[in-house]
């Protein structure tokens, strides 16, 4: 019974950790997107990784990403037809092209070279906390889509309400889970 209770506890703590990030809080902000600093002290450690990107421009990869809005959310999947949690959506993005990325979010924490968010572009992944800025560990992503006069915006696939694939900015709630921006196409593609 006691094993039982442990493993339903664990597995809610589990889907209430990861890709928690339907919050699009509309408060004020007094500094530009970009010039939004990480204050998360990451604490699981994880190998660099490289992404073969095989020469697909980073535009091609986003309009297709783009074209997903709507999908619904989906905890654990890939699968278009039932939704996407946020991993699901970023490896459906790009497998579509024959690229191979990590499937969990915490695995996209060294991956490529990381950037300073003001630099960022369409295409690049931006990484977040889960619901705890706390916690030290990538439990969200989305791919960059726009980085405008300090307006930083992305694409990915929220909880909560079932909200899906969308493209938010960067709320106060986002700023305070922000880990980093990673660049995983090369500047020649």
């Amino acid at each position: 019974m006691k094993i039982g209770y442990l493993l339903v506890l664990a597995a809610a703590c589990i889907i209430f950790e990861s890709c928690g990030s339907s919050r699009n809080a509309a408060a004020p902000r007094k500094v530009k997107d970009s010039e939004i600093k990480s204050r998360v002290v990451i604490k699981k450690k994880t190998p660099a990784t490289t992404i073969n990107t095989k020469g697909i421009a980073a535009e091609e990869v986003v309009v297709f990403a783009e074209s997903l809005q709507g999908v619904p959310y989906k905890y654990g999947s890939t699968d278009i037809k039932k939704g996407f949690d946020c991993s699901g959506f970023i490896t459906y993005v790009f497998t579509h092209y024959g690229i191979s990325v990590p499937r969990i979010s915490s695995d996209f924490t060294n991956a490529g070279v990381e950037i300073p968010i003001k630099d960022c572009k369409r295409g690049d992944i931006i990484l977040f906390t889960g619901s705890d800025p706390n916690s030290g560990v990538v439990s969200h992503m989305g791919i960059i889509t726009r980085n405008s006069g300090g307006k930083i915006n992305f694409i990915h696939s929220a909880s909560g309400g079932g909200k899906g694939v969308m493209i938010s900015g960067m709320s106060d709630y986002f700023v305070s889970r922000f880990v980093k921006v990673n660049r995983i196409f090369s500047i020649f593609e």
